[in-house]
């Protein structure tokens, strides 16, 4: 199992689905398997221990896993897949604008699990080999900087502030500059699975792109929509003196 060395966190009130979330791991070769029932606990872990995944329930009997993740993404880029009953669009959206990288609804599928989570881990090896290449270190646009060995974003000296899923897109986007995108196309790459429900995922991390670089988002420079057709990112690279 290629993923076997990864430690995941459970966080999940019902011990029944936590008990049967840790078997399918497990099972699945997983080693470090830790789990929590509370938030507290979950914060008390991953500032103590290596996580490489989190699995976080929305509804914890201390507080909303929602609250928990904008805890997390203060100090950490660790994947997050909500679980969650909620399969309403605005629970989706908040989970997803909070830092969540994925979510899946109860009840799930063990297979379902395993490949969302194996998503998460093909897409991180290719982050990291593609920044072990070095081949293009620095984008710069306008008024942007992507330091791609730093992981930052800097406009006019600033730093924008993106998560880590935020950041995956606009690399992406970038490597791909002025070339017509299929929604399915971003979402394979920058997520690594092929998911015919994930328009309102990506739709939601595209707005939020779009507030933290377009001037005037309703009416986007670099992120252009194509109706029916997908996604392009308008991009002028200037060259450093």
């Amino acid at each position: 199992m290629r993923y076997q060395n990864k430690c995941i966190l459970i966080v999940d009130d019902e011990a029944d689905i936590v008990k049967l979330i840790e078997t399918i791991l497990i099972k699945e070769g997983y080693s470090c398997v830790r789990t929590a029932h509370t938030g507290k606990d979950a914060l008390q872990i991953i500032d103590t221990q290596q996580i490489d995944l989190v699995l976080l329930d929305i509804m914890l009997p201390d507080s909303s896993g929602i609250d928990i993740c904008r805890e997390i993404r203060k100090n950490s880029i660790v994947p997050i897949i909500f679980l969650t009953a909620k399969d309403n669009e605005t629970d989706i959206v908040l989970a997803i604008e909070t830092g969540g990288d994925d979510y899946i609804t109860k009840p799930f599928s063990p297979k379902e699990l395993v490949s969302r989570m194996g998503a998460q881990f093909r897409r991180e090896e290719l982050i990291t080999r593609k920044f072990g290449e070095g081949s293009s270190p620095i984008y710069r646009f306008d008024r942007f900087v992507v330091d791609t060995e730093k992981c930052i974003v800097e406009q006019n000296g600033e730093e924008v502030l993106l998560t880590a899923r935020e950041y995956r897109l606009l690399l992406f986007f970038i490597e791909n500059r002025n070339v017509l995108l299929t929604k399915r196309r971003i979402y394979e790459e920058v997520w690594g699975d092929s998911n015919s429900g994930a328009d309102n995922t990506l739709m939601v991390h595209i707005c939020r792109l779009r507030e933290k670089l377009e001037l005037y988002p309703s009416k986007p420079q670099y992120i252009k929509t194509y109706i029916g057709l997908g996604y392009k990112f308008v991009m002028e690279e200037r060259n450093e003196k």
